[in-house]
């Protein structure tokens, strides 16, 4: 065989055997979340290398701190959650859509609820999320726009959309961002109605979800699904959507 096939297929297992560390250092990290919470000491590079058998000046060939580690892990949840609401189908539109998406939501935090208080719950001491976080927060919340396009908001919410208008005339990224979901320019009414119905869409998932990772609801007697449908029933009333 060629030098030159054998070094190119030398980097590829090199490669792989980056992507499987990296992976298994990522597993252990979770494992630790578990273990400690999102207290700044429970996630340890040095206890990480230990349970996986190398020393520390080896792991942080891996991820070069603490932060590096915990950003990865943090953007790679977004993008998992990200990638289950996306493939939920809302060709039904209104109340069912909202319905489906929430579930998803729900459903991948009930399965990763330490990855998810670690996007969504009190911030892990020190550690600041990197910049290209938003974008993949955005992500979540994207397929939530269209279902409120068609949205009537009653009385109640006409403040909240007067201010997310304003916010759409005043910051382009987040006309940009809801152009790309719904196709209407910041200008159109309904590009503030569905950016109101989104963002309120995200603490109504989020305080129960958020409550149910942290097993705040253990004893006591109801099921957080349903919990959950009843409230995105009462965002669907007040955006009266079918």
């Amino acid at each position: 065989m060629p030098a030159a096939y054998q070094l190119a297929g030398q980097r590829r297992a090199g490669r792989a055997g980056t992507d499987q560390t990296r992976a298994e250092i990522k597993e252990i990290a979770v494992r630790q979340l578990a273990a400690g919470g999102l207290e700044s000491e429970s996630v340890a590079l040095l206890r990480i290398a230990k349970e996986i058998g190398m020393s520390g000046p080896a792991l942080y060939r891996y991820f070069a701190s603490r932060d590096d580690l915990l950003a990865e892990m943090g953007v790679g949840a977004y993008k998992a959650v990200a990638a289950e609401v996306q493939a939920v189908d809302v060709s039904a539109g209104g109340r069912r859509a909202l319905h489906a998406l929430a579930t998803a939501f729900r459903d991948w935090a009930a399965a990763q609820p330490h990855l998810y208080l670690l996007i969504q719950g009190t911030p892990v001491p020190g550690f600041r999320p990197p910049d290209e976080t938003l974008a993949h927060a955005r992500a979540v919340l994207g397929p939530f726009l269209p279902v409120f396009l068609k949205g009537r908001p009653v009385p109640s919410v006409d403040p909240l959309v007067g201010e997310f208008s304003h916010w759409l005339r005043a910051d382009a990224a987040v006309g940009e961002w809801v152009q790309q979901w719904t196709g209407l320019p910041p200008e159109d009414p309904a590009s503030a109605v569905a950016l109101t119905g989104a963002i309120t869409a995200w603490p109504q998932m989020h305080g129960t979800v958020s409550l149910e990772s942290a097993g705040q609801f253990t004893g006591m007697g109801h099921r957080p699904a349903t919990l959950l449908a009843v409230q995105i029933d009462m965002l669907a009333d007040s955006f009266q959507l079918a």
